[in-house]
């Protein structure tokens, strides 16, 4: 059975390749998660569901510096409400929660940064590989005063287990690809040149595998691993009230006017520039 046609996109590209569907992150000017690509996410994991839809997702990045490095901060209470067109609540953690209970099998590969909610979106994703010589790792919510909202605490505990995760998460500092292996935050860190070629292989290796039997062992890891709704509801929350708190404001406004949000040293570099504020 052929899968139908793909549906139109803004925020990125899919191009299928056999029965895998390669989606490209392109929303310059650096890949900021915000309105447009939550609703090409939530058009992705509609179609993603449809019954003959392609079994293997694979998701890469048009820029090699941002893969995604967070969110627009000046847009979330729209890019909420575009989430909640699939979920029927306004929290991205809720939609990114179904990303991964999505009936396809989705793999992350990963150059340049992905910090915040990009992080929580390649978190959500059921495996992530990546560049060991230009990815960027962080949570860079505390350094606001802000909580997770979209799944890192869930994900990153039982991945790393409390100690590292309270490291990544209070830290709110950068990690490279090795760093992040070692922790386990990635499946694996690669060289570059090897990463489109490693992804692609285990991608179509996959996608060769009965689909039933995909489905079926996502959904019993998914029972053990996955939390909840209500633990994302609960960070998503938390999330939504601290955005609004003073000092939170203040913060984000001292991150913008040193250059957060544009292609920046700031950017490049969220890390030590929040170590600085």
């Amino acid at each position: 059975m052929s899968p139908h046609p793909l549906p139109a996109f803004d925020a990125v590209t899919a191009e299928a390749r056999g029965s895998v569907l390669y989606v490209t992150i392109h929303s310059p000017p650096i890949n900021l998660l915000g309105p447009a690509l939550v609703a090409d996410l939530v058009t992705l994991i509609e179609y993603a569901d449809t019954p003959d839809s392609y079994p293997v997702i694979v998701f890469t990045s048009a820029d090699p510096e941002f893969f995604i490095p967070h969110v627009d901060v000046n847009r979330v209470a729209e890019y909420r409400h575009v989430a909640s067109r699939l979920t029927g609540e306004a929290s991205l953690g809720l939609l990114f929660r179904r990303l991964s209970t999505t009936s396809a099998v989705t793999i992350a590969q990963i150059e340049g940064r992905v910090r915040g909610a990009g992080s929580e979106f390649v978190l959500a994703c059921d495996m992530r590989f990546a560049a060991l010589e230009t990815a960027i790792f962080g949570q860079i919510e505390a350094g606001f005063g802000l909580v997770p909202g979209a799944g890192a605490i869930q994900h990153l505990v039982r991945l790393m287990g409390r100690s590292r995760a309270l490291e990544v998460m209070l830290g709110a500092e950068d990690f490279d690809a090795a760093a992040a292996e070692l922790y386990g935050w990635i499946n694996r860190a690669l060289p570059a040149s090897l990463l489109p070629e490693y992804v692609t292989a285990l991608a179509e290796r996959i996608a060769r595998f009965p689909v039933p039997a995909l489905r079926a062992i996502k959904e019993r890891v998914n029972a053990i691993a996955l939390a909840d709704e209500a633990a994302f509801r609960r960070d998503s929350d938390m999330f939504a009230e601290a955005i609004g708190h003073s000092e939170t404001q203040a913060r984000v406004a001292a991150m913008i006017e040193r250059g957060m949000q544009q292609r920046s040293w700031t950017e490049r570099n969220m890390g030590q520039a929040l170590g600085e504020l």
